[in-house]
């Protein structure tokens, strides 16, 4: 969609790039972190990568706090060719920090056959409190940005990490 801009494979855990950016983004890619520790990691790589007084923003899909099961659709056509989604996601043990996505498609090929197919999306789900420290212990200076957009999430809320503008005002990580 973008190739006048740079694209490079990695994993956000460990990428380095031996270079800093005004802001980093990372968006929903991020609810692919299941445990604290990766988390950690992937806010380590963005602290790398920010540069001194920069900041980094956050966009995961959902925070425990905003956790409703919920069902999405949608689809288009082309050229005869049809391909149409049916999502539910749901949280099969709330004590956790992960939730299900399950996707089902119906593609419907120039012939008029169809082809049904399930995928399954095992996703993070931290609360504000644990995305807040991790941000802090990696030295970020960390704040909340709730957003109503409506759409297949209604209120999510993005977090924005601050990189102090000398190591003096980093905290320890």
């Amino acid at each position: 969609l973008n190739p006048e801009c740079e694209h490079l494979e990695g994993d956000m855990r460990s990428l380095r790039l031996g270079r800093v950016f005004d802001c980093v983004f990372v968006h929903d890619a991020i609810v692919y972190m299941l445990t604290e520790a990766d988390l950690a990691r992937a806010i380590e790589t963005a602290f790398v990568h920010c540069r001194h007084g920069g900041a980094a923003l956050f966009a995961p899909d959902l925070i425990k706090e905003n956790f409703e099961p919920n069902t999405g659709h949608g689809g288009h056509e082309v050229d005869g060719r049809a391909a149409h989604y049916l999502s539910v996601s749901w949280d099969p043990d709330p004590k956790d920090d992960t939730y299900v996505s399950d996707y089902a498609y119906m593609l419907r090929e120039r012939d008029g056959s169809i082809r049904v197919a399930h995928d399954r999306h095992v996703e993070g789900l931290f609360s504000r409190d644990v995305w807040l420290r991790l941000l802090y212990e990696a030295g970020f200076r960390p704040n909340v940005i709730p957003i109503d957009h409506g759409g297949e999430h209604g209120r999510v809320e993005l977090f924005v990490g601050r990189k102090p503008t000398s190591e003096a005002g980093t905290a320890p990580s």
